[in-house]
C-alpha cells in the first residue's frame, strides 16, 4: 500500500515540547518563535525531517503554523483544518486562531506586549516577513532572524533528510527538450539584464531539467536547488547519490551538479544582477546575495508561469492518464455499490479498495495524496485522514465522501466523488444538488482573457449562497503533469489575481460540510483552453473537462437543474459512457450504463 493509517499526531507530547521549546527560547534570548509548515523550498508536502508543527503541536495538516508565545501557543489555520485541529492538538496548550481572519501580527500585539519573535530564515519567504515587520511596526515586538532553529535544536529523534533517487522525464511526455526550456528562459534573463535566476522550488528545477524525484511522499519531486545563468547553463545544487549514470548522461555538460552544502557559500560568491522570487524563496537567499553584493531583483520565479501552460504533448498525456484513472474508479464505484449496503465496509478498507482498483492498471507510479475518505460526519472534515484510531464504518443512509488521485508518469489526477450509501436524506440530495450547480456553472463558463481565479470563483457559490451556505476552501488550485497535485501559482479562489491561461490545468471542487453530520465535495480537473468563436467573435476562454466518472445520480435532484445544468449533465454521462465503456470490466459496464443513464 502507498498509504499508511497510523496516527502522526501526538497532542500528548506536545505540552513537553511546547515547555522545551520554551526554555530554548530563553536560552537564545528571544520570547517567541514562528513554527512554519514548510521547508527551504516552500512545499505543502514536506519529509518527514520537516514536520516540525506536526512534531510540536500533532496538527497534521497541509498548511498552517504556531506562534509560540511565553504564555500562550496560537496554532493558525484556515477553514479547512478547523474541525481537524481541535482533535490533533491538546487545547490547553494550544489555541487554534482562525486564519487569515486574525492576522499573525494582530494576535502578536494582543498577547505579547514587548519582546523579540524568532523565525529561521531558511522557513520563510522575504515578503511572509515583510508583511510581519510592517504589521508590527509601532509596537514594542521585533522580528529576529535566528542563526539557528529553535524546533530542530530540541527535537532529538529528527529523522534525516530524504534520500530519493532522481529519474528522467521522457521529451516525448514532457513535450520541449530540457535545452529548449534553458535557452527559453534564459533569454528572457538575458533581455532583462539579469545575470541568473535562483531557482528554490523542487517542481520547476524538475520541470525545467525534464525530471523527477522522490523526496516528498506522493509527489515525484527532488529536494535541491539551481541557478539558472542567462547563457541557459544550469548550476544544480543536489545530493549526487541521488543522480546515476543515466540522469547525468540525461543533464549534460550544461548541468553542473555541486552538494546541497555548497549553496550557501555559492550565494556568497555570486555578483551582478540577480533574480529572486521574493514569495516563493527563502528570504535567507536574498540576505546572502545582498551580503555578498549581488544586486537582488526581484522577480517571479522563470519556471512557475511555464511550467503552468502545459503544453499539447502534456495535455495529450494527461487526458490519457485521466481516461485510465476513471476506469478504475468506475471498477471502484461498481465494487463499492455492491459491498456498502452489506455493511461490512470501514474507511480504511474502502481506501485499500480504491488503491487495488489502481494498481490494476499496471501503471500507477504512486498515488498523488493520501486518499480522504470520510464516511458520515467524518465528510465534513475537509482534509480528513484516517487512521487506525478514527477508522470509521461505512453505515447504511449515510453519505461517503471520497477524495483520491494518482500519479502516472503521464499524468497527475485528482477526482473527488461523494456517494450515497442507503438512503442519506432530503438535506443531503438538496446540498448536494446545490454542489453540483457549482460544479457545472465553472464547466460551462466562458470568460474574457485576462480573468484571474477570482473573477469565477463565485459562480461555484452562487446557489449555495442563496440558501445561505458556503464553503471555507478556495474552489480549485492548479495541478502539475506527473509534478505537484497542488501546483501554482494558478487557481480559483476569491484570492487568486493570477490570469488565468490556455494549458492550465486546474481543480473545479466546490463543496458543502455540515459538521457533525456530513460533508459533500465534488471535483473535476479542467484545462484552460480558447473558446470557439460566438457572437461579435471576443477571445474568450473556457474549459475543457478531463475528469470522466459519473456522479452519483440517486443524489441529484432533476428538478432543482436548469435546463441547461441537466443537458450539460446528460451531455458528461454520454462522454463518460462512450469513453470508458470500452476500458472497463462487463460487470462494470453494466454498472456504468445505469450510473450514465440520462436524469
Amino acid at each position: 500500500m502507498f498509504q499508511s493509517f497510523e496516527s502522526h499526531a501526538s497532542p500528548d507530547q506536545g505540552p513537553p515540547r511546547l515547555a522545551a521549546l520554551r526554555l530554548r527560547l530563553t536560552a537564545m534570548g528571544l520570547q517567541s518563535w514562528i513554527v512554519p509548515r514548510a521547508d527551504a523550498h516552500q512545499g505543502e508536502y514536506v519529509a518527514a525531517r520537516d514536520e516540525r508543527l506536526q512534531w510540536l503541536t500533532g496538527f497534521t495538516g497541509s498548511a498552517g503554523f504556531c506562534v509560540v508565545l511565553p504564555e500562550v501557543a496560537g496554532v493558525f489555520i484556515d477553514g479547512r483544518y478547523r474541525t481537524q485541529v481541535k482533535a490533533q492538538v491538546d487545547l490547553a496548550a494550544f489555541t487554534p486562531v482562525p486564519w487569515p481572519e486574525v492576522k499573525p501580527a494582530d494576535w502578536i500585539r494582543e498577547n505579547l506586549a514587548t519582546g523579540r519573535v524568532g523565525f529561521d530564515p531558511w522557513l520563510h519567504t522575504a515578503e511572509e516577513i515583510s508583511r510581519l515587520e510592517v504589521s508590527l511596526e509601532g509596537s514594542g515586538v521585533t522580528i529576529c532572524a535566528a542563526n539557528t532553529n529553535a524546533v530542530d535544536d530540541i527535537w532529538q529523534d529528527q529523522p534525516a533528510a530524504p534520500q530519493g533517487r532522481a529519474f528522467v522525464h521522457p521529451d516525448g511526455l514532457a513535450g520541449e527538450p530540457s535545452a529548449d526550456k534553458r535557452k527559453r528562459l534564459a533569454a528572457e534573463l538575458g533581455k532583462a539584464g539579469q545575470a541568473l535566476a535562483v531557482l528554490t522550488l523542487p517542481d520547476s528545477i524538475c520541470w525545467l531539467l525534464n525530471i523527477r524525484g522522490a523526496d516528498v511522499p506522493k509527489n515525484p519531486i527532488l529536494h535541491g536547488f539551481a541557478f539558472l545563468h542567462a547563457d541557459a547553463t544550469v548550476s544544480l545544487f543536489v545530493e549526487p547519490a541521488k543522480l546515476d549514470a543515466g540522469m547525468l548522461a540525461h543533464l549534460g555538460p550544461e548541468v553542473a551538479i555541486r552538494p546541497v552544502k555548497d549553496f550557501v557559500a555559492a550565494l556568497g560568491k555570486l555578483s551582478g544582477t540577480v533574480r529572486v522570487d521574493r514569495a516563493t524563496a527563502p528570504l535567507a537567499v536574498s540576505r546572502l546575495l545582498t551580503a555578498a553584493g549581488a544586486e537582488v531583483v526581484w522577480g517571479d520565479d522563470p519556471c512557475r508561469l511555464p511550467k503552468a501552460r502545459k503544453n499539447a504533448a502534456e495535455i495529450a498525456a494527461t487526458r490519457e492518464a485521466h481516461l485510465r484513472d476513471g476506469a478504475a474508479m468506475v471498477e471502484f464505484l461498481c465494487w463499492l455499490d455492491g459491498a456498502a449496503p452489506k455493511g461490512a465496509l470501514t474507511e480504511i478498507s474502502v481506501v485499500q479498495a480504491l488503491e487495488g482498483f489502481r494498481r490494476a492498471t499496471n501503471a500507477l507510479h504512486d498515488i498523488s495524496f493520501d486518499t480522504i475518505c470520510g464516511a458520515g460526519p467524518n465528510g465534513a472534515i475537509m482534509h480528513y485522514r484516517v487512521t487506525e484510531e478514527t477508522n470509521r464504518p461505512v453505515q447504511v443512509d449515510e453519505l461517503l465522501l471520497v477524495d483520491s488521485g494518482a500519479q502516472y508518469v503521464d499524468g497527475t489526477t485528482d477526482i473527488t466523488r461523494t456517494i450515497a450509501i442507503g438512503d442519506p436524506g432530503d438535506e443531503a440530495r438538496t446540498s448536494y444538488t446545490r454542489v453540483l450547480q457549482g460544479m457545472i456553472a465553472i464547466s460551462r463558463v466562458r470568460f474574457p482573457k485576462g480573468i484571474a481565479g477570482r473573477d469565477i470563483d463565485s459562480l461555484a457559490r452562487f446557489n449555495l449562497w442563496l440558501a445561505g451556505q458556503d464553503y471555507d476552501h478556495g474552489t480549485g488550485h492548479g495541478v502539475g503533469a506527473f509534478l505537484s497535485v497542488h501546483e501554482g501559482p494558478q487557481r480559483i479562489s476569491r484570492i487568486s489575481d493570477v490570469t488565468l491561461e490556455p494549458g492550465m490545468i486546474l481543480s473545479n471542487e466546490p463543496g458543502y460540510y455540515r459538521e457533525g453530520a456530513f460533508g459533500i465535495r465534488l471535483e473535476n480537473l479542467i484545462v484552460v483552453e480558447e473558446a470557439p468563436a460566438l457572437g461579435d467573435n471576443r477571445a474568450q476562454l473556457s474549459f475543457e473537462t478531463l475528469t470522466w466518472v459519473p456522479f452519483d445520480r440517486r443524489l441529484v435532484l432533476a428538478a432543482e437543474l436548469s435546463p441547461g445544468e441537466r443537458a450539460w449533465l446528460d451531455a458528461y454521462h454520454a462522454a463518460v459512457l462512450e469513453k470508458l465503456g470500452p476500458r472497463v470490466s462487463e460487470p462494470s459496464r453494466g454498472w456504468l450504463m445505469a450510473a450514465c443513464a440520462p436524469l
